[in-house]
C-alpha cells in the first residue's frame, strides 16, 4: 500500500516540529546521492535538510530517514521533490511513502508536536490518499 498527499499550493499548512536525524537524498533524475545530511524540522508534507550543495527545486528525489533506537535502526523512505533551496540547505516535499513509513512519520510527529489532535486535523483535512502499491 502506497500513501499519496494531495497537491495543495496553500505554502506551510502542517505544523512543522524540530527534528534532527541523519538524511540521505537521491537525486532520482541523475542518480546522485546526498549522504550524511543533517535535518531541521519536519511536517506530514516535508523536510528540510542542511547541505553545502542543494538539489535544484523541482527536482525529484527519494528522502530516507535514519530512526535509531537503543537496540536497533530503521530507515524510512519517502519520495518528494526539493521545492526550494537556499545557503543553509534544501525544502523537500513528500510526495508519497508506504504504510510504514506513514505510520513512523505520524507517530515521530505525534511525540515531538506535544498536539497529536492537530496532527490527526492535518490528516483528515488535506486528505490523504490511501492507494495500492502497483
Amino acid at each position: 500500500m502506497e500513501i499519496k498527499l494531495e497537491e495543495n499550493k496553500e505554502r506551510r499548512r502542517f505544523l512543522r516540529v524540530p527534528f534532527e536525524t541523519n538524511v540521505m537524498v537521491k537525486d532520482l533524475s541523475e542518480g546522485t546521492v546526498l549522504r550524511d545530511l543533517d535535518s531541521k524540522d519536519i511536517s506530514m508534507k516535508g523536510i528540510y535538510c542542511f547541505t553545502d550543495s542543494p538539489l535544484e527545486p523541482e527536482t525529484p528525489c527519494a528522502v530516507e530517514l535514519q530512526l535509531t533506537g537503543t537496540s536497533s535502526e530503521l530507515w524510512l523512505r519517502i519520495d518528494g521533490k526539493v521545492v526550494r533551496k537556499d545557503e543553509s540547505g534544501m525544502a523537500i516535499v513528500f510526495g508519497s511513502m508506504d504504510l510504514d513509513a506513514f505510520i513512523h512519520l505520524k507517530n515521530i510527529l505525534y511525540y515531538n508536536s506535544g498536539d497529536p489532535d492537530r496532527i490527526d486535523e492535518e490528516i483528515v483535512k488535506y486528505q490523504l490518499n490511501f492507494d495500492s502499491a502497483s
